[in-house]
Parts: C-alpha cells; sequence; structure tokens
C-alpha cells in the first residue's frame, strides 16, 4: 500500500480501480476492487488511499520490469497517476520534458503523463500521445481527478457516478466491491442488445455505469463530472490518389506502426488468421522477433482456418500452433467468458479470442493481433453494396420506394433482398455490421414493451456529422463509431486481458489514421475486392493468393453445434428458465431454437444473442459476480 509519503520505484500496468466521494475508506475496499481484476495483472499488486480517494493498480510486467510503480508520483509527489496501455512515442516525449527541466526517475512510458500534465495540461498532454492508453491522475492540493482515454477506444473505461461516489476502472467488475455501488439492471437497454448484440453509445447494462467513449477525458472536482471529447476520426479524402500510391503510403507507415509496437522488454507473438491483416503484420514481425503465431483450430476442418495459416507461417519460415477448439468447452465456459466481458457480447468470436489467447498466455505476455484493418481500409464485404446496387440505385427513388412497397409483403423470391434494400440510401439500410434481430420484429421477442430508439435514429447520429461522404466511407465512419468500438477493440481487450496477456493492434495507430482517413472509396472496394490498396501492398510482401483472400469473420462451426442434441438441450434449459420468462417470450425464442434445430432454416445469430444474455445475467445477477461461483456453475 502507498501512502502520501511513500514511493516506490516498479513498474505496473495492465488494470486499475479508484474511487472517490465523501466518505474514506481503509485499504482493504481499493484491495478488493483490485482482486477482482487480477486477471489483467497478476504480477503485482498497489494502491494509494488519502482521504476518500483510493487508486488501485494490478501489474503484467512489459516494459522496465524492475522499475516504476503504480500508483506513481511526480516530483513533489502532489500528482498521483494510474495508467493502463502503451505509449509509443514515449520516448520523444520524454527527452522533450526534460529539455524543460522536468526530472524522471523511471524509463517508463507511464511517468511522461504526470510531467506532461504538467507542463502542457490536460488537452495539450493528450495531442500528444500515440498509443493505446487509459489513465486516471489525482491532484492531491486541488482534490481533482482528470484521466482520459485514447483515440479509438482500444483500452477501457469505465465509471460509476450516483449519491456522491465516483467510482472508475478498467473493468466494472471492480465496482462490485465496493460498498457504496448499487448494482441494477439497465433493463431497458435489452432491445438495443437484441439489435445490435452489445450496448452501442456510453451506457452499459449496469444503470449509472458508463463507459468513457474513445477520445474522450473527463475531470471530476467537488463530485461534479464533465466528460469532453478532445479528439474524432473525420475523414479528408484525396480523390487523386491511386491504389499504387497510396500502397506507397501505407507500405511506411504501417511498418513504423509494427516498430513501435514492438517495444516490450518480454517475447512478443502475433495471432494468425487465413486473413490478410493477421497475415501481413506476421510478415512485419518475421524479421524483427523470434516469431511465433497462433491460430484458431477446429476438429470439423471446413470450419477451420488453420490449413491457411501454416500454409503462410510455411512461406514466411515462422512456427504456427493451432488451439483446436471445441463444442464442449465452448459452452462449458460461455458464463465465465460473459463474466469477464464485464458488458454481454453476443459476438461468437468473443469465445474464440478467448481460447487463443489463453494459448497464447501459456508462452508469452505480449501479442500483435489485426483488429482494425478492415475500418481502416475498407474491409468488410457490405462495403460492396454500394457497387452491386449502383445500377439500380440511378433510377428515381420514388419508383424503386412503389417497387419495394409493391414486394415487401410477397413471399420470399431471389431477388426481394435486392429490390428493397436498393429502394433506400445507406442512411436508411446500413446501420453497422451487426443487426440481429430487425427493429420491426424484436419486440415479438421481448417479454415486455420497452421505450426505445430505433437503431436507424441511433446511426443517424453519427451520418448526420458526415454528410458529404461517399456511401463507403459514411459505413466505414459509423463502424468506427460502433462497431470498432463496442465489438471489436471491447472483445480484443477482455478476452486477452483475462489470461494476463496483452494485445496490441498496430492497425489502431494515430499515425496509420493519419494516411486511412484519405483514402478513396476507389482504392477500397471496387465489384469483386475489399481494401484494394491494402492488399496491393500486401501482394508485393508474400504469396498473392494470401493477399486476395476473402475476409472470413472468424468462421466458427456454432450453428452446427446448436443442432447437435448435447447442446441443443443446453440451451433449451436456459430458454425455458424463469430468467428467461422474466425477459423474454419464450414460445417465441424456443420456437427458434426449434426451427433452427429442425434445420428449416439457421437462426444460430438469434439463438446466441439471447443465450448470452442469459449466461451474463447469470453471471452477475444470480452468481453475483463471484468468480468461484461463476466456474462452479459452469462446471454443472
Amino acid at each position: 500500500m502507498i501512502s502520501g509519503d511513500i514511493y516506490i520505484k516498479e513498474k505496473s500496468m495492465c488494470g486499475f480501480a479508484g474511487y472517490a466521494g465523501m466518505k474514506e475508506y481503509d485499504a482493504s475496499v481499493i484491495r478488493k476492487m483490485t482482486d477482482k481484476i487480477r486477471h489483467r495483472g497478476p504480477d503485482s499488486q498497489d494502491a494509494f488511499v488519502e482521504g476518500g480517494v483510493g487508486l488501485g493498480f494490478v501489474r503484467l510486467s512489459i516494459i522496465d520490469l524492475e522499475g516504476g510503480s503504480q500508483p506513481m508520483f511526480n516530483e513533489d509527489k502532489n500528482l498521483v497517476l494510474i495508467f493502463n496501455g502503451e505509449l509509443y512515442n514515449y520516448q520523444g516525449i520524454r527527452e522533450e520534458l526534460i529539455q524543460a527541466g522536468h526530472v524522471f526517475t523511471t524509463h517508463t512510458d507511464s511517468e511522461i503523463l504526470l510531467h506532461g500534465y504538467e507542463e502542457w495540461g490536460k488537452e495539450g498532454l493528450l495531442k500528444k500521445l500515440r498509443g493505446m492508453f487509459a489513465f486516471v491522475i489525482f491532484d492531491r492540493k486541488k482534490k481533482t481527478l482528470f484521466g482520459a482515454r485514447d483515440h479509438f477506444g482500444i483500452k477501457p473505461f469505465y465509471y460509476y457516478h450516483k449519491d456522491g461516489t465516483f467510482l472508475f476502472g478498467s473493468e466494472i467488475k471492480s465496482f462490485l466491491a465496493h460498498p457504496d455501488f448499487q448494482k441494477e439492471l439497465f433493463e431497458e437497454k435489452l432491445p438495443d442488445f437484441m439489435t445490435f448484440g452489445c450496448i452501442p453509445g456510453e451506457e452499459t447494462f449496469f444503470r449509472n455505469v458508463y463507459k468513457l467513449l474513445p477520445g474522450h477525458y473527463f475531470t471530476c472536482e467537488n463530485d461534479k463530472v464533465n466528460v469532453k471529447m478532445y479528439w474524432e476520426p473525420t475523414f479528408d479524402i484525396n480523390e487523386n490518389q491511386t491504389i499504387e500510391s497510396v500502397a506507397d503510403k501505407l507500405d511506411g507507415v504501417l511498418e513504423d506502426s509494427v516498430n513501435k509496437h514492438i517495444i516490450a522488454d518480454v517475447p512478443v507473438c502475433s495471432f494468425l488468421s487465413s486473413g490478410v491483416d493477421s497475415s501481413y503484420v506476421a510478415y512485419e514481425l518475421k524479421d524483427k522477433v523470434d516469431l511465433t503465431t497462433f491460430t484458431i483450430d477446429f476438429v470439423e476442418q471446413k470450419y477451420s482456418e488453420a490449413p491457411h495459416a501454416k500454409e503462410l507461417a510455411d512461406e514466411l519460415g515462422i512456427r504456427n500452433i493451432g488451439r483446436k477448439v471445441s463444442a464442449e468447452e465452448y459452452f462449458h465456459d460461455a458464463e465465465k467468458i460473459q463474466y469477464y466481458m464485464d458488458e454481454p457480447l453476443a459476438n461468437p468470436s468473443a469465445n474464440l479470442l478467448y481460447y487463443i489467447s489463453n494459448r497464447c498466455s501459456q508462452d508469452f505476455k505480449v501479442a500483435l493481433s489485426g483488429e482494425g484493418a478492415d475500418e481502416m481500409f475498407g474491409g468488410y464485404n457490405i462495403y460492396h453494396e454500394n457497387i452491386s446496387l449502383g445500377g439500380y440505385q440511378k433510377l428515381p427513388k420514388w419508383f424503386r420506394k412503389a417497387v419495394a412497397k409493391v414486394v415487401t409483403p410477397l413471399p420470399k423470391f431471389k431477388g426481394k433482398g435486392f429490390l428493397i434494400r436498393g429502394s433506400k440510401d445507406v442512411e436508411e439500410r446500413y446501420i453497422g455490421n451487426s443487426n440481429v434481430f430487425k427493429y420491426e420484429e424484436r419486440d415479438a421477442f421481448l417479454k415486455k414493451k420497452y421505450k426505445s430508439r430505433n437503431p436507424l435514429d441511433i446511426a443517424k447520429e453519427f451520418y448526420d456529422k458526415v454528410p458529404d461522404l461517399d456511401d463507403v466511407s459514411k459505413m466505414q465512419y459509423l463502424d468506427f463509431n460502433m462497431w470498432l468500438r463496442q465489438e471489436i477493440l471491447l472483445k480484443a481487450d477482455k478476452m486477452s486481458m483475462a489470461n494476463s496477456l496483452e494485445l496490441r493492434v498496430p492497425f489502431m495507430d494515430i499515425e496509420v489514421f493519419k494516411t486511412a482517413r484519405t483514402i478513396p472509396a476507389k482504392c477500397k472496394v471496387n465489384d469483386s475486392n475489399t481494401k484494394l490498396a491494402f492488399r496491393a501492398l500486401a501482394d508485393r510482401k508474400f504469396s498473392k493468393k494470401s493477399a486476395e483472400r476473402k475476409k472470413l469473420m472468424f468462421p466458427s462451426p456454432l450453428p452446427n453445434w446448436m443442432r447437435e442434441d448435447q447442446y441443443y438441450k443446453m440451451i433449451k434449459k436456459e430458454f425455458k428458465s424463469e430468467t428467461a420468462g422474466k425477459f423474454f417470450n419464450r414460445k417465441k425464442i424456443l420456437q427458434l431454437l426449434e426451427e433452427h434445430k429442425e434445420g428449416k432454416v439457421t437462426h444460430s445469430i438469434q439463438i446466441w444473442v439471447v443465450y448470452t444474455f442469459l449466461m451474463w445475467y447469470k453471471a452477475y445477477f444470480i452468481n453475483n459476480g463471484d468468480l468461484d461461483k461463476i466456474e462452479a456453475d459452469c462446471a454443472h
């Protein structure tokens, strides 16, 4: 425990928790809060307590293994820091601050935040940072807190504010240990979850618990919390560029990003799928580190990316280790995985990320991955749609709307979806990569009628900011602000840190974005492929077969597993449960399951959304966030 006049030299990463309020608590409270997130930092644990403020940290040792503990102090010990993340340009900032007269006591990236805040203030500091980060600085004299989250939301940050209590941390579960936290389900968010498979925006499924959004910072003084944006992703398209000229620019900026992301005093590995994104990361790493790559594998080989990954690994001359995932463990661990997620997430690939992270963590503390390339360079298959609908959309809109009105009530036929979607502008047809239960049908599956927003209205807030962008860039912009932050980066952090593994994402770099934001649509998609400029660059590095391989979106045998008696019965038991009856129309969700079991249609994603919520609810509201109880529950 660190008190006001003790300073320990040791560096700490990768999770924090804290509180501020009028009440004073002994050290046991902050210790219990950080105990809940010990998986994020099993190497050490420490805290600062003074008056009504507590700051706690758990450490995963990556850089300066013997120096620079957190909570960390500035020279006069007035400022106290807790920080989660990596700052990839810290060495240059450190030299700048030394020239300005600041005295450093460690070689860590963390310490530049304290001195940078002293030198440049809040926004001045944030403008200089390159990396993934979430941090809080406590000013002991002014009794104020200042904290921020990185540009893209790579690192999580949650806070709770009610009745004079302000809690904050890397994971919501740490709040459960604070005596003033009132755990309450924000049930009105269920319709949003049914559509998106997660909760968009700053709210969560816990009432009065919020996400500090990416590119935002907060200040807290006298129980008043003020949140402000300091950065947002904006596009500045340069139509004069060609595929090859963009590839030339990306070549240098991506190599530089990978170089920055491998700074560590421990060995680094990488994930490797069959896709071009992780393949490119592996290519950049192969001559920089003694590289081992890890790939998800299945007994059901038609879903496995392992053979393609092994083929590329052999081509590049690197090691590749497959991690086979079985249906038994996938369902066995469902509740535990939702516990680690904090917020329920119905993306089936979250479980796969958990298993590959678990395998990596047996030998490594740091892994690199390919998240973010699709948002940066235009990689999702749906981005083709503006081309496939292009000819039809040249017809008058009134005519297309009239056709859609006629065909909508008709039985399903080939081309019906094309005619309906072709009648709509991108703002009317695209709410992001996840649209599970459609707005017009989801209420039928719920027990209650909730007052909820149309998903189109949620998306509209972002579309309204970029009215002049082309359709592809509009979809990218929406995905940057929704899918990327609330699904892709959320599961990447939570599933890796659940296994004490730090996952770094070199495509999600502010310097990479400076190039990506200028790429015109013609260099992103055509009628047959996506990420054109990025693939052109990959073509220069490794085989065209690997560079041009279509995106698979982390395939899994889940639809087939759900039809097997063992797992069908497991899901059916939950769908018939008292908990399911509290929230869902049991007849309707059981009908989904039966139709899927019979093979008439595939409802696997809809089933998984409901099942995921039930697993998450069981973890936090039946087993009360007690990991021992959750694991015992999983064992049965």
